[in-house]
């Protein structure tokens, strides 16, 4: 049987994946993927949302009521360079123009406090190899508790062929801050060769959520609680795009208890990282 927390793209169409807070059983978040042909537009409103815009590959402009911006993006894939954004606060109107094949992000976030619309380029990013051995990964900061948003947190993770993410399994489902605060989450991949998968697992210890799902380019996985790790299947390297909202601007979380010893014994990481400088 197909498990609830997997969302597949439709096969055809400009908008592969459209979600609202409603279909992930969520309250804060709601992605869309758009795929723009040079040339085409789109035009929307964040309403009592705000947003990020994420080229995965191309490059867009932007005309709003918050101001217009030319040229965002560059890189072709999400494994060829760093993440370009735009920032959007709430009731804001606007229209993407694609300048060149555009494959784009969007993920709208319910929120009441406005903040300033603003780019974000490559070098905004904070790099941070996670991890050791065959459990180190790279992860792309770009949109954190430090960026001046209400709800709203992402990042990007490169997950090397073989090698284990998210891992120890944690988890961020108790508002108990600093330690931990309540996070629904997303996780959106890409693989870098179309028959790549990545297996994630996401079980809560009381046994009311315990899936293991095979997961290919495209799809979306919902963590709405639970422990949720994740590994590459050995000859295919694993993006996947994490977008977070909660209770605070904190992406804080606990470890299972019952893996968290393996952190003690990592020590080199992997030379493979980093994926895309």
């Amino acid at each position: 049987m197909t498990s609830p927390l997997i969302v597949r793209p439709k096969p055809e169409g400009p908008v592969p994946v459209d979600l609202a807070p409603e279909d992930m059983g969520f309250q804060y978040l709601q992605f869309q993927v758009l795929k723009l042909p040079a040339g085409q537009s789109h035009t929307a409103s964040t309403g009592p949302r705000e947003l990020a815009i994420v080229a995965l590959g191309g490059v867009f402009s932007v005309a709003s009521t918050r101001g217009d911006w030319s040229r965002i993006g560059g890189r072709k894939t999400v494994f060829d360079g760093m993440p370009w954004a735009l920032y959007l606060p709430l009731e804001t109107s606007f229209t993407i123009a694609a300048d060149t094949d555009c494959d784009l992000a969007l993920c709208y976030c319910r929120a009441t406090e406005p903040h300033p619309a603003r780019v974000i380029r490559p070098e905004d990013s904070r790099v941070e190899i996670r991890g050791g051995g065959n459990a180190t990964r790279q992860i792309n900061h770009f949109l954190g508790p430090e960026f001046p948003a209400h709800r709203l947190l992402m990042c990007e993770v490169y997950t090397p062929s073989g090698n284990w993410s998210s891992y120890p399994p944690h988890k961020h489902d108790v508002d108990r801050p600093p330690g931990e605060v309540d996070l629904e989450e997303i996780y959106y991949y890409r693989m870098s060769d179309p028959l790549g998968y990545a297996i994630q697992k996401v079980y809560t210890k009381d046994g009311r959520i315990d899936e293991t799902i095979t997961v290919r380019d495209g799809e979306l996985v919902l963590v709405p609680e639970g422990y949720h790790p994740v590994v590459a299947a050995h000859g295919y390297d694993v993006y996947y795009l994490n977008a977070l909202a909660g209770s605070a601007r904190s992406m804080a979380a606990s470890d299972d208890p019952d893996y968290a010893w393996v952190r003690q014994t990592w020590r080199d990481p992997d030379p493979r990282l980093p994926l895309v400088k």
